[in-house]
């Protein structure tokens, strides 16, 4: 039996090739033999890790969101002041090249799921809360520094995120309104305008 660090990374190597394979081909198309040969090993590794496609495609999407996460580390431990952070903090979110888009690319692939999947609901419920508790928190830090306006965090949250998966969308479907450039522009606007705290009340 590989050893327990050994099969951490087997695991991992997994995840991002299934990752990458749904980001391509999209999960209903994916099949096992095409993330094992993504992975570098063989269709019976990835049933020893996972026993079956739909167990794999939940532990992506969960994988997924956590490395987008960990990614952005160095950022979110950054002292950086938490209107700042925030802007930053959405800005590598756009779904331009490289990893962010292959995320964005499979969490358009879990929400088309989740409208008709009571698993794949829960799952985007777990791990939407816990991206919705970070903006809430950073938004709160801001609001107690007096650099974002008054009122309920969590609303505020809703209305940035909501804002960001809606623009996400049209810019993964290619839509000409909605290059990179603006997507960061209407970005930028939201945060200055209607979560900073007017320039005349702040510090």
């Amino acid at each position: 039996m590989p050893r327990p660090n050994v099969e951490a990374e087997r695991r991992e190597q997994i995840l991002l090739a299934t990752c990458a394979v749904i980001s391509e081909v999209g999960m209903h198309e994916m099949r096992l033999a095409d993330v094992a040969k993504r992975a570098g090993v063989s269709s019976g590794m990835v049933h020893y890790y996972f026993d079956s496609k739909r167990a794999v495609l939940v532990a992506a999407f969960e994988f997924n969101f956590t490395r987008s996460l960990a990614r952005r580390h160095a950022l979110l431990e950054s002292d950086r002041a938490p209107l700042d952070l925030l802007t930053r903090l959405v800005e590598s979110y756009l779904p331009d090249s490289g990893e962010t888009l292959t995320a964005w690319r499979v969490w358009a692939e879990l929400w088309a799921e989740a409208l008709r999947d009571q698993e794949f609901q829960a799952v985007n419920e777990r791990v939407y809360d816990e991206w919705r508790q970070l903006v809430v928190e950073i938004i709160t830090r801001a609001q107690e520094n007096g650099s974002a306006r008054a009122g309920d965090p969590v609303e505020l949250a809703n209305m940035l995120i909501a804002m960001i998966d809606g623009l996400a969308i049209q810019a993964l479907a290619h839509s000409s309104h909605m290059p990179g450039a603006t997507m960061r522009g209407t970005l930028r606007a939201f945060i200055a305008t209607y979560l900073a705290a007017p320039a005349c009340c702040s510090p």
